[in-house]
């Protein structure tokens, strides 16, 4: 199936929600016009009634007035409805897209510096908001102009030069605020997420001392984003007044024009009246523009990464389902190395094994061993080469078909604030037995029992109500859900007592009982006794390969703590 071009996306979002900001400017076409009551009144107020003493002409002026006014205000409460709406619909539209988006850039180069969503959020509110209202109005500032033109061209050409002076003095304020604004956006993400890091090794912190040191380090990005948004907060303050100042003074100084002009009896009191309400209102949108002149801007920067961020991150072409698999997997000379660091990782790895086969990769901590289970789970593309499941390259088969045929278990396990029945089910609702098998097949049916609630236990965050042990096992579960055709344990018992070992170690044999190709990396040798085949990595590439007992057979020979004993701590 083919996609629009990815520049093209958030113009088409738009465009799904052009009729909700087709009828706000509408709406604000109604407001303004509405607006004019007011001014409209005085002139009439002044150039009639008092002239002619007449008090049902008031009256009735007066509820007009009162009419209009009660129109405006309800007009301008169902805009503001209608933008809220507008939020609601562009969220049901890119929210899901920029999350899908955000996992990609990830799994290619590591953490977003700003996190997308919350440049969405901060970008959707903005032009769905309050924020708004001032562009919204700005476009019908000539129409207030126009009319004191009608009044007198002089006070017309005087509202005219004012107009002209405070847009000029927005156009300054951005020239002075955008770059202290996008310094200090840049320094709050670093701040953000060197927090956000210090807090997922809270415990490494506070057991070694490093919180002072580590403050002053944060310190010193906190500081620099103080420092810029200060600065951008002082030029935008003494802008913001500045133009108060000037529309104040001016809305006072047409009352001077218009009184020079009743003396010389070419304009009437009325007029000079009116002009300076409408007046009032034609500058209104510019100062307000001022005023929110920051959140203009970080809605700005927001659309424009979140436009980048589109682009680079692709909508996937939806390719042909395939069968499920049955677990044939073949690596073809593949390499990987990380973008700008010229040396790779793993070099030229070509191997294959047949379905129902174990596979157990060993090697010193180093050798690529937890890379080359990301690149055969799918989840990072190679540099070189081909990892194919059943001949069809992983990199390209639709993702949300053939995870269902995946396990992955990985070294840092993360469980999510769900129950555990939906942590084992991948939060897919396939029924209740499916979780209760998968948990029997990893051993860990009768602790999830003994929990507070059963499986419906909430884990919270990360599965902090869980010891690591229970954590890894409730892992193994939803890695082996829903009989998947190939699974893949990077360090699956490193966290687990003997009786840990004993059901994962039972687990593996049924997979292969069942025909499951399972592919493990380890470096506890009492794991090795259900694998059928060994490979040994070492510098990034294949040491030996082969059955498991000639390759420890040969490897021990010369040196028992090569590749086993020496083994992979924690994996690269």
């Amino acid at each position: 199936m083919s996609v629009k071009p990815k520049s093209e996306e958030l113009n088409a979002a738009f465009s799904a929600c052009r009729r909700y900001f087709a009828t706000a400017a509408l709406f604000s076409l109604a407001i303004n016009i509405l607006y004019l009551a007011s001014p409209l009144y005085m002139l009439q107020v002044y150039d009639r009634v008092i002239n002619s003493g007449s008090e049902v002409t008031l009256v009735m002026l007066t509820l007009v007035l009162l009419v209009a006014l009660g129109a405006l205000a309800s007009l301008d409460m169902v805009r503001a409805r209608i933008l809220s709406r507008a939020g609601v619909r562009l969220d049901s539209l890119l929210a899901g897209r920029i999350v899908g988006a955000t996992f990609d850039g990830i799994l290619r180069r590591g953490r977003a510096a700003h996190p997308p969503l919350r440049d969405f959020d901060t970008f959707r509110q903005f032009v769905t908001g309050p924020g708004i209202h001032a562009l919204f109005d700005l476009p019908w500032a000539p129409i207030y102009i126009f009319v004191i033109f009608l009044l007198h061209p002089y006070l017309g050409a005087f509202a005219l030069c004012c107009a002209l002076i405070l847009v000029g003095m927005t156009v300054a304020n951005e020239w002075l605020v955008r770059q202290p604004m996008v310094d200090a956006n840049e320094a709050a993400s670093r701040s953000y997420n060197f927090t956000e890091a210090s807090l997922r090794n809270a415990e490494v912190i506070q057991a070694m001392g490093m919180l002072p040191g580590l403050l002053v380090r944060w310190r010193r990005d906190r500081n620099r984003m103080i420092d810029r948004q200060q600065l951008a907060s002082d030029r935008s303050a003494a802008a913001s007044g500045l133009i108060r100042f000037l529309r104040l003074t001016m809305q006072s100084l047409i009352l001077g024009v218009g009184a020079y002009l009743v003396i010389e009896r070419m304009a009437t009191s009325g007029a000079m009246f009116a002009a300076s309400i409408m007046l009032g209102r034609a500058l209104q949108p510019v100062e307000q523009m001022v005023g929110s002149w920051r959140n203009l801007v970080a809605a700005r920067s927001a659309y424009e990464r979140i436009k980048l961020m589109l682009l680079d991150n692709p909508v996937q072409e939806q390719n042909l389902s395939l069968p499920r698999p049955e677990g044939h997997l073949a690596l073809e000379a593949v390499g990987f190395a990380l973008p700008g660091n010229g040396k790779p990782i793993l070099r030229g790895i070509s191997f294959g094994i047949g379905a129902g086969e174990v596979l157990g990769v060993v090697g010193p901590s180093g050798a690529g061993k937890s890379t080359l289970a990301r690149l055969i789970i799918g989840v990072t593309a190679p540099s070189a080469g081909v990892v194919r499941l059943d001949g069809a390259d992983v990199s390209v088969w639709p993702r949300a078909t053939l995870g269902r045929h995946l396990g992955y278990l990985p070294q840092d396990i993360e469980l999510f604030a769900d129950t555990v029945a939906a942590n084992i089910s991948r939060f897919r609702r396939e029924g209740d037995m499916r979780v209760i098998e998968a948990a029997k097949l990893a051993g860990v049916h009768d602790i999830i029992l003994r929990l507070p609630k059963g499986y419906d236990t909430n884990l919270g965050e990360g599965g902090a109500v869980l010891s690591g042990g229970v954590r890894q096992r409730i892992a193994l579960a939803r890695a082996v859900y829903g009989d998947p055709s190939l699974v893949l344990l990077d360090e699956p018992s490193s966290n687990l007592d003997a009786d840990g070992d004993a059901a994962l170690l039972a687990c593996i044999a049924e997979l292969k009982r069942r025909g499951t190709t399972v592919v493990m990396v380890t470096h506890r040798p009492n794991t090795l006794s259900v694998v059928d085949t060994l490979l040994v990595l070492k510098d990034g590439m294949v040491e030996a390969m082969g059955p498991r007992q000639e390759v420890m057979t040969r490897l021990v020979r010369p040196t028992v703590p090569n590749a086993l004993q020496d083994g992979n701590r924690r994996g690269a």
